[in-house]
């Protein structure tokens, strides 16, 4: 099971939220350098799926070996946390991912976060201290999204996409 998590008091400066001039979603964007064919890449990608998500084949909605492509939508949940730092279930945030291969590297991009009520509400929308609408905890569920991106999603791809130790047979 996936969750972000946040510490109570944790503070976001909100600029080190990445969002993308082109489209102004919150995005995170990397390319990785790892040795290895398109298709070694793209198997291990496929692979990491399966330690990632509980039900991989619903979270990838596209893993086209081909092209070098896997797509992702899935979800995360976020939470409320009071002043003596004990948690609530404050919702989900969906999220869509993709991951491209080449040779010798491969790009994630994490990309259109929006919170799940009955209409969609942009996670950027939280990034507005100025709306007339504006709640404090928003800095804790903008947190809980980078936490999430930086500190879980990557790092576990990252993990995975690098190749099995070789172990050598002992002779004797």
């Amino acid at each position: 099971m996936m969750t972000a998590s946040a510490q109570m008091n944790q503070e976001v400066v909100s600029s080190t939220i990445p969002v993308d001039e082109a489209t102004g979603l919150i995005t995170y964007k990397e390319v990785i350098e790892e040795p290895g064919t398109k298709d070694t890449l793209f198997n291990r990608g496929s692979s990491w799926l399966h330690t990632f998500y509980p039900n991989p084949w619903d979270a990838a909605k596209v893993r086209d070996q081909s092209s070098g492509l896997i797509k992702i939508q899935h979800q995360f949940k976020i939470y409320d946390y009071d002043e003596l730092g004990n948690k609530s279930d404050a919702g989900m945030v969906l999220y869509n991912a993709k991951i491209e291969f080449r040779e010798n590297r491969y790009r994630v991009q994490i990309d259109n976060f929006v919170y799940k009520l009955v209409s969609r509400y942009p996670a950027e929308r939280w990034m507005d201290k100025t709306a007339p609408d504006y709640d404090p905890k928003w800095e804790s569920y903008l947190n809980q999204i980078d936490n999430f991106a930086k500190n879980e999603l990557i790092p576990s791809l990252k993990k995975k996409m690098q190749p099995a130790k070789q172990y050598k047979e002992e002779d004797w």
